[in-house]
């Protein structure tokens, strides 16, 4: 298998799913005054009357991502960004808004006000509403097929593709937006938005301990563990030719040349993967936390609670602090932050998964392997 240099991921947008139907059908509609064309104003003080909304229930990955693209779009439009994580599927309080349970509070990035508290739940968002949907009677907002979802995705697409500006007072962005936003505005956003203080001083504490004397190979292997893993799902098609090609890229990346003694630190959603891993590379280490029984779905669950999203956050900001990232497969939101900041990834190719690319931000010269 032979590695190949490339500075920047395929632009390859990857299918999305509809999230479940929500829990409660106000949480949908809540911020949805159809008609309100002179609504009131939200806060008095915001520079502006106009507004979009990042609305996401999803992975930590995707919820950043595609939190970037709506930002980047409210900095360009001279808009207020609400960050409304109702309904997140870390959680089992359907009215919290999950923002402020995993980040610290954020009032502006790079001049963008922010809105990312509880009280969102009390708080009205004036129409006209893009994309046109969201003008319906709320009782219509309760259930959109995917095809509605899929519809929405490509409208603000071409919005944001166009660098124009729409009409309406306030954009909802309820749509997965991977892709849809240069790297600097992902990259932004995630030196804006920290992880609450407890969970970064266990961060810390990992970093100290396991991290700091050694120079850290991070594989992140994404399964499913039964899930629906649609775009992810042609890494899978043979599983045990999938868990050989990361062995193979965990003996690549253990070959590059490093300034300290080498380590490999495993992220994943499945104990099977671990168990399997775990034979191969019996030095290989994970940061303790609770797995969903075999076959009963993903890591982010709300049957977890809180837990499960604190040890997320922990994996994936000590994935972006490691010298080399695998990832596995690429087409996995939870590893963009270490994408972005990790001077080395190995990442198998998307249109051929038995490819490996290396990309190497240390040097100019392709890495002999």
């Amino acid at each position: 298998m032979k590695f190949y240099r490339r500075s920047s991921p395929a632009s390859r947008v990857p299918p999305m799913t509809t999230d479940a139907i929500t829990r409660d059908a106000s949480i949908m509609t809540s911020y949805v005054h159809p008609g309100a064309r002179e609504a009131m104003r939200m806060v008095s003080g915001l520079k502006s009357d106009r507004f979009v909304v990042s609305r996401r229930r999803t992975g930590f990955g995707d919820c950043l991502w595609s939190l970037a693209a709506a930002w980047r779009f409210a900095q360009r439009t001279d808009r207020t960004l609400a960050i409304d994580w109702r309904g997140s599927c870390y959680l089992d309080q359907p009215f919290t808004n999950a923002f402020p349970v995993f980040f610290e509070p954020v009032h502006d990035i790079a001049g963008v006000p922010i809105i990312c508290d509880d009280e969102i739940n009390h708080r009205s968002f004036p129409g006209p509403f893009f994309p046109g949907w969201w003008n319906r009677p709320s009782i219509d907002c309760v259930y959109r097929p995917d095809q509605q979802i899929f519809r929405e995705r490509d409208e603000l697409d071409r919005l944001f593709q166009n660098e124009e500006d729409s009409d309406a007072n306030t954009v909802v962005c309820d749509a997965c937006l991977m892709w849809r936003c240069d790297q600097e505005a992902e990259r932004e956003i995630f030196r804006n938005i920290k992880p609450r203080s407890e969970i970064l001083a266990r961060i810390e504490a990992i970093y100290r301990k396991q991290f700091e004397p050694y120079s850290i190979i991070g594989v992140h292997v994404r399964h499913g563990n039964g899930e629906d893993i649609l775009g992810h799902a042609p890494y899978w098609a043979d599983p045990e030719r999938a868990l050989r090609q990361v062995c193979r890229a965990i003996e690549r990346a253990r070959g590059l040349p490093y300034a300290k003694p080498a380590r490999v630190f495993l992220c994943t959603d499945s104990a099977l993967v671990l168990e399997k891993v775990s034979a191969l590379f019996p030095d290989v280490f994970t940061i303790p936390k609770r797995f969903q029984a075999l076959q009963a779905g993903p890591l982010h669950s709300a049957a977890l609670g809180a837990e499960g999203g604190f040890s997320a956050l922990i994996e994936m900001y000590l994935l972006a602090r490691c010298d080399t990232v695998i990832r596995f497969p690429p087409t996995s939101a939870f590893t963009r932050y270490a994408r972005l900041f990790v001077p080395r990834v190995i990442e198998f190719d998307l249109n051929d998964p038995g490819r490996l690319i290396l990309t190497d931000e240390t040097s100019q010269e392709l890495v002999g392997l």
